[in-house]
C-alpha cells in the first residue's frame, strides 16, 4: 500500500496506512485535518499551522504520520522525524510495543522514529502491529515488574531492531523499557521482546514460542 502524500501551502503529510493501528489520536485531536469518515480527501494539512500538525504527527504512536516543512526556516524543525533524546519501548496493555528511538527495523532505516511493533503473534503485518490483538482478546500487562538495571552511559543513538525467524525480537542499541504508565522498567543495551504472545515473562522471551509452533519471518 503506497505512502498517501498530501502537499499543503506550508506543510506537507505523508501517511503511511501500512503502519497505522488506528490509535485515532490525529483525528480525536485535530477531525480538522484528519477528517474521519469521509468519501474523497480526508487530509487537510492548511487547516492547522505546522506547529500543530508536528505536534499530531509527533503523538502518532506507530509512525504513520510525518510532517515536512515545504520551506524548512532557520530555527524551527523542518520535519516531525528528529530523534529522541532517550530511547524507550512502552508496553502498552494488552496490546503492542510502542517503539521511539533512530530506528533501524530489519536492517532498514526507518523514516519516522516511532513504530509500534506486534506482541500478540496475531498481525498479518509483522513485524508492526495490525490491531490484531483486539479481535484475538490478547491479554497481557502493561505494567512488567521492575528489573534491577544501572544507568546507560548514552539513552540515545542507534537501535536495531531484528526479528528473528520464528523467534522474538532482538533489539540492539541503548534502550529504556517503559509502563503504560510511564515507570521504567528496565535499561538495556540489548535484549530479546516477545512477540508470539506466549512468554510468561512478558514484554521478554521466555522460550515459549517454540512450544507454541510460533512461525513468523
Amino acid at each position: 500500500m503506497p505512502v498517501e502524500t498530501v502537499v499543503g501551502t506550508h506543510a506537507t503529510i505523508h501517511f503511511d496506512a501500512h503502519k497505522c493501528i488506528h490509535s485515532r489520536s490525529c483525528v480525536l485531536s485535530h477531525p480538522d485535518v484528519f477528517v474521519p469518515n469521509v468519501q474523497g480527501e480526508w487530509i487537510h494539512p492548511d487547516a492547522q499551522p505546522v506547529e500543530t500538525l508536528m505536534h499530531v504527527a509527533k503523538a502518532c504512536p506507530s509512525g504513520a504520520i510525518r510532517v515536512v516543512r515545504n520551506v524548512p526556516q532557520a530555527g524551527e524543525a523542518a520535519h516531525s522525524d528528529a530523534a529522541p533524546i532517550v530511547n524507550t519501548v512502552r508496553v502498552r496493555e494488552n496490546g503492542p510495543l510502542a517503539l521511539e528511538a533512530e530506528l533501524r527495523v530489519r536492517g532498514e532505516q526507518q523514516a519516522s522514529p516511532r513504530a509500534t511493533l506486534c506482541r500478540c503473534g496475531q498481525s498479518a503485518n509483522k513485524p508492526y502491529c495490525d490491531g490484531a490483538h483486539v479481535a484475538a482478546g490478547f491479554v497481557a500487562t502493561g505494567e512488567p515488574a521492575t528489573a534491577t538495571f544501572a544507568a546507560l552511559a548514552q539513552r540515545n543513538g542507534p537501535l536495531d531492531v531484528q526479528p528473528t525467524p520464528n523467534g522474538p525480537l532482538r533489539v540492539v542499541g541503548n534502550l529504556e523499557v517503559v509502563s503504560g504508565t510511564g515507570r521504567t522498567c528496565n535499561k538495556v543495551t540489548e535484549t530479546y521482546l516477545c512477540r508470539c504472545g506466549h512468554s510468561q515473562n512478558k514484554p521478554y522471551c521466555d522460550g515459549s514460542h517454540r512450544a507454541a509452533g510460533f512461525i513468523a519471518p
